[in-house]
């Protein structure tokens, strides 16, 4: 009696019909479609980003090596200790130091203050001189000029003449106007760090320090060894090569 009734109640109940997923289906294929196209976006707008910056990182040098005209420089004393330190040596130049650029005309026309002498009285005579302080951070130009003859083998430097505070115009063919920056004790150049071949990183470690041994009746000053460099017309500079005595190493 009971299983007629289980049997009346089920053939009553009407049936589901299946779920149509066709659509759902259609839906999933065709947004994978459309996601393909935005992952390929993804991947190259950075890559593409990221070349341009590479390539643009080089090219204020490059247009300097290409544009610039040569001048040579005569480096400062080389600490013989940071030799041995690694694969790139940094070097003072004699443009770099507040003595040098102070003797120079122009140098009390920078920003900055002068100090000032404390009285006496009479009859004594003060030796203090003023002396003018430079604002550091202080973007200035030094004037460059070739030497009058030019020497065989390891070329001479170059002299400074003069300090301006504006880039100068129309400068003769013998001089160039090279941008620096006073730090409150030297000036940098751009120039101050340049790194040796691996190949060659002993023999120009031995060859510096060698040049810079006093030798008898040989002033203390005269280091013999120069950077060869290339400033462009704005006065940005970059190293092309290194003179140590009669041997040049290209950077």
């Amino acid at each position: 009696m009971t299983s007629n009734l289980d049997d009346s109640n089920k053939q009553q109940l009407p049936e589901t019909p299946p779920a149509d997923v066709s659509g759902e289906r259609e839906g999933m294929i065709s947004w994978e479609a459309e996601k393909k196209p935005l992952r390929a976006w993804r991947l190259w707008v950075p890559l593409l980003f990221q070349t341009v910056l590479i390539a643009a990182v080089p090219a204020p040098a490059f247009y300097t090596y290409v544009t610039g005209k040569t001048v040579i420089l005569q480096t400062a004393p080389v600490d013989p200790y940071d030799l041995l330190r690694g694969y790139s040596q940094t070097l003072g130049y004699d443009i770099s130091t507040q003595n040098t650029l102070k003797s120079l005309p122009g140098w009390q026309d920078l920003p900055g203050h002068t100090s000032s002498c404390p009285a006496v009285k009479p009859p004594a005579k003060s030796t203090c001189k003023e002396e003018k302080y430079v604002d550091a951070g202080t973007s200035f130009y030094v004037i460059m000029e070739a030497p009058k003859s030019a020497a065989s083998g390891r070329p001479q430097p170059w002299k400074p003449v003069r300090v301006s505070r504006e880039r100068p115009k129309n400068l003769p063919a013998n001089q160039v106007a090279i941008k620096g920056k006073y730090g409150g004790w030297n000036a940098e150049y751009g120039l101050e760090t340049y790194y040796m071949p691996e190949d060659q990183r002993e023999q120009i470690n031995n060859d510096i320090n060698q040049a810079q041994q006093r030798q008898p009746g040989q002033n203390r000053q005269a280091i013999p060894f120069v950077v060869e460099a290339k400033v462009d017309a704005q006065g940005n500079a970059v190293p092309v090569s290194l003179w140590v005595r009669e041997r040049n190493y290209r950077f």
